[in-house]
Formats: C-alpha cells, structure tokens, sequence
C-alpha cells in the first residue's frame, strides 16, 4: 500500500551558538551504512531491538515493524506481554531481557509503555526507551491515572461507571475485582484506531484482541526507568484511548525527544513506518559517541559538541509533525 508524507519540522535549538557545521557534518558519514540497511563494518555493534506490545493486542501487532527492522540488519524481539498485572508482566520482560546480550533498544506501545518503564530499571544493557503512544509512569503512579489526567480517552464516557463503558468486563473467577478486560467491538475502530481503518479490518483485530486484566492498570509502578535511560517518544496525535494531551505531558516530562504523528492509538498498525523511524532515530544513538535526532526527509546529526552543551545544562529540543496518508 502507497504512502505518501508530508514532514514539517519545529525546531528549538538552544545550541545554535555552540554549534558549527563542522560538528554537524563529523558524524554523517558513520550514518551511512546504518540508513541504507546493509551489512556493513557496524553490524556487530547493533543493539538488539525489544517489542513490547499493549493491551487489546499481540505480538504480531509489530509485524510490519519486525520486518523492517530486519531487513537493515537488527535482531529484533517482538515479546509477549502477559497482559496480567504490571509487576508481573514487568518482572516477566525483565527475564527475558537478561537472556540478551550486549545494548538493548526497548520498545513499548500503550500499557507496555508502562511495562517497559518498570522492566528496565537496574538493566545496564537497555540504552534507550522508546515509547510508542505508551505509558510512561512515574514511580507510584497507575495507567488508569494517567489516561484521567487531561480529557481525550474515550474508555468511558461515564467517569464514575465501576468498568470504563468501553470495556467488557468478563469475570476470572471469585473476586469480583478479577476479570479481564476486552474493547467492546462496537468500540474497537473508534477507540483504538479513530476510525482510520475500514471495517472490515477493525473487526478482524477486534476479533483478534488479547485482554489486559483490571490489575494491570490499576497498580502502581515500581520504577520509572526514563530518569537514567534516554528515552524517545512518538505522540499519536488523534488518540482516543490514552488521549493525545496525556501523551504529551508523559513525554515532556521524560525529557524524551518527541516526534508527533497524525495518527490514532493504534498506530503501529496505521503508521509502521513512522515508528520504524523513531525506533531506529534510538538505536543509532545508542552507540557510544554518536546522538541522532531528525526527520525521514531531514536529518539533524549531532556530535560531542551538543554532548558537550547538554552536560553543561543547554536543551536540545528537536520535534516532527508527520502525516501519513493511505
């Protein structure tokens, strides 16, 4: 299927002073048989590239990703995500992460955002955090919290409804507070996809989806590993589950360079090109003495000036808005 897009880029750069051509220019070349997605010299120092799906989806949900990701070269993990409880689907990442060796790049969609930011804590092989329309808890804080921040989610259209009216809640079994919860499929394109897709395919992944237990969004997180782990972030711009304002305030906060996309919740199945991008934006700089910020049609490259500046307290802020259009 065709795509066409549009990049228009907002820059704040702070740096412009301390900043020359020349140090702009030092590390293109280093760049360059990363983007073209061959095998060059660098193949041995890529980082392996960790998946974490959300709620009301599955592994496959990467598959266009995955794909990518591996024709230029990256091992790549798309991990199942229990779906139970964020400790226990945290402590069930964390495992798997230790079975990998060398850097790590960790990505999470929606609630495995909030798994991600809980499994990489104390994980010195996880160099960077990208969080795709994902929570991004603080210590202490719960998913349900944060998507009741600011308005936008439309889980529930009654604030005090016991379930968001969304959601079904299917009993596992004595407690009442033990059920799984599915996205009604009357709901699914609205909620999950802002009606970006046909029908057709919105019944499919309706009829597909993997339920999150009440838990998983009701209990808090234990670590917030974005305070010591750089983080990148793409802000879905017409999400309707989260809630596009909640997404900002998560990724200003981590201090993650951001990118927006007009796109709804699910946008790993609308938009896989685009978080490609950003996935691959982290994996470059997380080799030593290299940071990469841009854009698909431009690129800004900064070297140890810019690491320089930044240590000594200067902001680099480096935002895209993109659409995408089928």
């Amino acid at each position: 299927m065709k795509r066409t897009r549009r990049t228009g880029i907002r820059c704040s750069l702070s740096l412009v002073g301390l900043l020359s051509a020349a140090s702009l220019m030092a590390v293109g070349p280093a760049m360059a048989s990363e983007s073209g997605g061959g095998t060059g010299s660098h193949e041995d120092t890529k980082p392996t590239i960790v998946l974490v799906h959300g709620s009301w989806a599955d592994a496959s949900s990467w598959d266009e990703v995955v794909r990518s990701l591996q024709q230029r070269g990256y091992p790549v993990v798309a991990a199942a995500n229990p779906l139970r409880s964020l400790s226990g689907d945290s402590d069930y990442l964390a495992a798997r992460l230790k079975t990998i060796e060398g850097p790590i790049v960790l990505a999470g969609h929606s609630y495995g955002g909030a798994v991600i930011t809980n499994a990489a804590a104390g994980n010195p092989n996880v160099k960077s955090l990208v969080y795709i329309a994902g929570f991004a808890p603080d210590k202490g804080e719960t998913a349900l919290q944060l998507a009741a921040k600011y308005p936008g989610s439309r889980l529930s259209d009654d604030p005090d409804a016991p379930v968001p009216t969304a959601l079904d809640a299917v009993p596992l079994g004595g407690d009442p507070a033990d059920v799984d919860l599915y996205l009604k499929p009357d709901k699914f394109n609205e909620v999950f996809l802002s009606d970006r897709v046909t029908a057709a395919r919105a019944n499919e992944l309706a009829a597909t989806q993997r339920p999150s237990t009440a838990r998983s969004f009701s209990e808090p997180a234990e670590a917030a590993a974005w305070k010591t782990i750089p983080s990148w972030y793409l802000v879905a711009t017409d999400d309707r589950t989260i809630g596009t304002e909640n997404l900002r305030f998560m990724a200003e906060r981590a201090g993650s360079t951001t990118v927006e996309v007009d796109a709804p919740h699910a946008v790993t199945e609308t938009n896989p090109d685009d978080v490609t991008h950003l996935i691959l934006q982290a994996a470059h700089d997380s080799r030593p003495g290299l940071a990469h910020t841009g854009t698909t049609e431009q690129t800004l490259l900064v070297g140890s000036a810019a690491v320089l500046a930044v240590a000594s307290g200067t902001v680099l802020v480096v935002r895209s808005r993109r659409t995408a259009h089928k």
